[in-house]
């Protein structure tokens, strides 16, 4: 059984760390900082760094790669179409990796970075996705590179995952997201009520996430583009009639990145 816990780095990012408690052997998602990192290890001794996940090449996901591959001798997987440190393997669309006995596909999702990568872990019960800085808790990254269509495609695609897939993104944005989402569908209940249980949270200094698909299709604006009551408060928004969910979508992440 694999235990997921989040090491809280700089402001809000999260860097993932998998551990199997049978072999004492780990591995992390996006250190963009190798300080949190190597502070675990050293609070637990005799544990081992064996991989490295990285979904794109930002420094807050990627800083800490180099350090810590060259301490611990740790494997780094990491996008073919990005240039990532210290890479070891390199990564595309429907290739597959095995990490600490879990078998991951990789999806390709550009959009925030053309060669963002995502992974996936199909169990039956609890399937797992890593998915950096595309898919948040209702919310989505910027479009620093790729186009609308990019992202909107990236996003379908996940959404077509399992509802029970557990989402864990890369940073604790969800509070924001929540105050847009809840701009966009004032009147959507799972939206508001989702809005006041992660306000409470975060008072308490709770962690957000992870998130699960099933909750993300319900109340996250950019995987409902098709939805007519978001399209209505898009056209509202810009003036005109968005004619298609991609349109759509360009007049979200538009208004969310002035918001």
């Amino acid at each position: 059984m694999i235990q997921i816990d989040a090491l809280p780095a700089f402001t809000d990012n999260y860097i993932w760390l998998l551990q199997d408690n049978a072999s004492k052997r780990c591995a992390v998602v996006d250190p963009g900082d190798a300080a949190p990192v190597l502070a675990w290890l050293g609070n637990h001794p005799g544990w081992e760094l064996s991989d490295i996940l990285i979904t794109h090449h930002h420094a807050d996901h990627t800083g800490g790669v180099a350090e810590l591959k060259d301490l611990t001798g740790a494997k780094v997987y990491g996008p073919a179409n990005e240039k990532i440190p210290a890479r070891d393997v390199a990564l595309s669309d429907h290739d597959e990796v095995t990490v600490l006995g879990l078998t991951f596909a990789v999806h390709a999702v550009p959009g925030h970075t053309l060669g963002h990568i995502a992974f996936y872990h199909a169990d039956p019960q609890t399937p797992l996705l890593f998915s950096g800085d595309t898919l948040f808790a209702a919310g989505c990254g910027r479009l620093f590179e790729g186009t609308p269509e990019q992202m909107h495609h990236s996003l379908s695609r996940l959404a077509e995952l399992p509802d029970s897939t557990e989402v864990y993104c890369a940073h604790e944005y969800t509070l924001s997201n929540l105050r847009f989402a809840v701009a966009v569908e004032p009147e959507n209940p799972d939206v508001t009520g989702r809005f006041e249980q992660v306000t409470r949270w975060r008072e308490e200094n709770r962690i957000s996430l992870p998130s699960t698909l099933g909750l993300e299709r319900k109340t996250n604006p950019f995987l409902r583009a098709s939805q007519p009551s978001v399209k209505q408060k898009a056209d509202e928004r810009t003036g005109i009639d968005n004619a298609s969910p991609v349109a759509v979508f360009a007049a979200l992440r538009a208004w969310k990145d002035k918001f």
